[in-house]
Order: C-alpha cells, then sequence, then structure tokens
C-alpha cells in the first residue's frame, strides 16, 4: 500500500530518510479562522506546516492597526525565524483560511535542523521565497490600485488552498489589504461584473482565472514564478530533493553507474 501524499510541500520535498526523522515530532492540529499563531516580540513556541489552512503574516502599525506582508500556505512554513537562529516573531501569524497543520515544538526543530541538510537547504530556499514576497507585497501595497491588489491576492489565496471557493469577509480583505472596506466593496463590486469572481456575503467564487490573473498587478507573477522555480518542474512536484537535484538521466540508477553515459538502448 503506497503511504498518502505529504500534503505541505517542504516537507513532501524531504528525501524519505529525512522526513521519517521529522515524523514522530509532528503534530496534526486545527487550525480555525482568526486564531493568533504568535505575535510580534513573542517567543515562537511552535512551528507550523499548513496542509489546508491559509496563515496571513502581519505587520502592526501604531500598536493598533494591522497589514498584511505575507502569506503562507501549503508551500510554506510558520515560524521562519527559527530557521535563521531566532526565537522571536517580527510578525503576527493569523489564521486566514481554517484546515489542517503539522505542528512541531520549537526546539525539536532546531535539533532537526541542525541534524539534516536537505532540511537546511529546503529551509533556505523557502526563506528567500518569503522574503521576496514579502518584499513585492510591500511594494504593492504602496504602489498598486487596490483592484489589482485584490486579484492578486484572491490569487494567491486560491494557488495556496488549490481551490477556487472560500469564504472572506469585507472586512477582513480590508485589514489585509490595507484599505477602507468601501475600497474592497467597489474593487470586488469592479471584478464581479467582469465575471472575473462571484461574491456574496463572504462566499467568493473565482469564475476566470485567466481573466483575473491578467487584472491583478505584476506582483503576483513575480512571486509564483520565484516559488516555482524553488519547488522545480512540475514534474518534480513532491520528489525529494536530493532526487531532483540530480542530473535527469541519473535519476533512479545505482549510485554506482550515476554519472556514466547511458546503454544505447536508453541514450
Amino acid at each position: 500500500m503506497n503511504p498518502a501524499p505529504i500534503a505541505n510541500e517542504l516537507l513532501a520535498a524531504l528525501p524519505r530518510k529525512d522526513y521519517l526523522r521529522l515524523l514522530p515530532g509532528l503534530v496534526k492540529v486545527p487550525l480555525t479562522f482568526g486564531e493568533v499563531l504568535c505575535e510580534p516580540g513573542k517567543l515562537i513556541r511552535h512551528v507550523y506546516f499548513p496542509n489546508d489552512s491559509i496563515v496571513s503574516l502581519l505587520t502592526i502599525v501604531d500598536d493598533h492597526m494591522a497589514l498584511e506582508v505575507g502569506l503562507v500556505g501549503r508551500e510554506g512554513m510558520v515560524g521562519i525565524p527559527l530557521a535563521l537562529g531566532y526565537n522571536h516573531s517580527a510578525v503576527r501569524s493569523l489564521v486566514q483560511g481554517s484546515g489542517a497543520a503539522l505542528r512541531m515544538k520549537a526546539g525539536r526543530f532546531q535539533r532537526e535542523l541542525r541534524q539534516s541538510l536537505p532540511l537546511q537547504r529546503i529551509m533556505h530556499r523557502y526563506t528567500h521565497v518569503l522574503m521576496a514576497q514579502i518584499t513585492q507585497t510591500a511594494a504593492c501595497n504602496r504602489f498598486h490600485l487596490v483592484e489589482a491588489r485584490l486579484a492578486r491576492w484572491l490569487l494567491m489565496t486560491r494557488d495556496r488552498l488549490q481551490s477556487d471557493q472560500f469564504r472572506l469577509t469585507q472586512e477582513f480583505l480590508a485589514h489585509m489589504l490595507g484599505v477602507r472596506r468601501v475600497g474592497v466593496t467597489k474593487a470586488a463590486g469592479a471584478l464581479q461584473e467582469r465575471k472575473l469572481i462571484n461574491y456574496s456575503r463572504g462566499d467568493i467564487s473565482i469564475l476566470d482565472g485567466d481573466g483575473l490573473e491578467a487584472t491583478a498587478c505584476q506582483c503576483y507573477q513575480i512571486v509564483k514564478k520565484l516559488q516555482d522555480r524553488s519547488q522545480g518542474s512540475p514534474a518534480d512536484r513532491g520528489r525529494p530533493l536530493a532526487d531532483r537535484e540530480r542530473p535527469l538521466a541519473d535519476r533512479g540508477r545505482p549510485l554506482a553507474d550515476r554519472g556514466r553515459p547511458l546503454p544505447a538502448t536508453m541514450a
């Protein structure tokens, strides 16, 4: 019997032996909408690998206003400062989409990180992608129109949930985008008039993904392309990192034969 597929893409990229070593320390937990996983300046006690949940990373302004600077789903991990040697969070981690995640105690994660080179590689790659996302989001929030930013945000949510349907209130969207609620109402109405989305009482359906991508600012594609490159080609998704970095001709071959020319019947 084949084992169940690993939903989180970071964990799925690990070689089997490294994943099995992590497994006893991973606990499947439910994450509920509005739950705060960590606050700025507070000690990070756990890391979370989302399966079908989404977590917003928020920066706090003037002690009460919050603006989203990052979004974490099945492609990533919440608690990335631990991978850089820091024990405290700089952002608020707020569950935006309910679902499941795998949780690990911070101390154990740091111990496992020191012992696993593949895990270090994966964390370094993901940290680079997350930093790029945060940087691009900061520029997007400053320079782009609300309609384009909303389209970008809906596409990012779709990608992480792998679904065209999800639930988000206008009030929540306004907080995430750092605009007044009336601005979200106007932008969502414009997208709905063009039949790109359907939005009713917090229920959002993406009707035309291509059209929504054309409406979104370039920030969406910039971050998505970087994310795709960090994960490898579509054929490599879910393939252990150590294997996907080998030359294509060497994959699956005995160690002693790797690097040698293929037999004439296989070349």
